[in-house]
């Protein structure tokens, strides 16, 4: 497990899972999504460049170039030659989970059953998660709010 901690205002740590059958690349996406969602990674800011990053965590700079283009896909960063990569000020706000993710969130909840995993576990997990986010969100847009007036 490697950690990042890289330009001045990123403090986001990535952290990987070697053994993981998630691809290095993937688990890069889903923390930097996680870090956007959960208020770690502010609208605009910078993100490492791919030399850095890889460099950091100890692997090929194709793998960070891989997550940051699917992350850029996506909508959630923007890229320039000149300024490298930054968290979108305005992402697009779908209002649905994608087919992707339902699968996966299907997965997910079937191990839970099988696990014996009660319904409601599975709920407050969600009400938990959705809301630290919200919560966290909301105290970003405080800041920059107070910054500006």
């Amino acid at each position: 497990m490697n950690s990042s901690d890289l330009k001045k205002g990123f403090i986001m740590v990535i952290r990987i899972d070697e053994l993981s059958d998630v691809p290095i690349y993937l688990q890069i996406r889903n923390q930097i999504v996680m870090g956007i969602s959960g208020g770690e990674l502010a609208a605009g800011e910078q993100l490492p460049t791919v030399r850095a990053l890889a460099m950091e965590i100890g692997i090929n700079t194709m793998t960070v170039s891989k997550a940051y283009q699917l992350l850029k896909t996506e909508g959630y960063i923007m890229t320039d030659r000149k300024n490298g990569a930054r968290v979108r000020t305005q992402i697009q706000k779908k209002g649905s989970i994608s087919e992707a993710n339902k699968t996966e969130l299907r997965r997910i909840v079937s191990e839970a059953r099988i696990s014996g995993v009660e319904k409601a576990e599975i709920i407050a997990l969600v009400d938990e998660y959705y809301g630290r986010q919200a919560e966290l969100s909301e105290a970003q847009n405080e800041s920059a709010e107070a910054k500006r007036g």
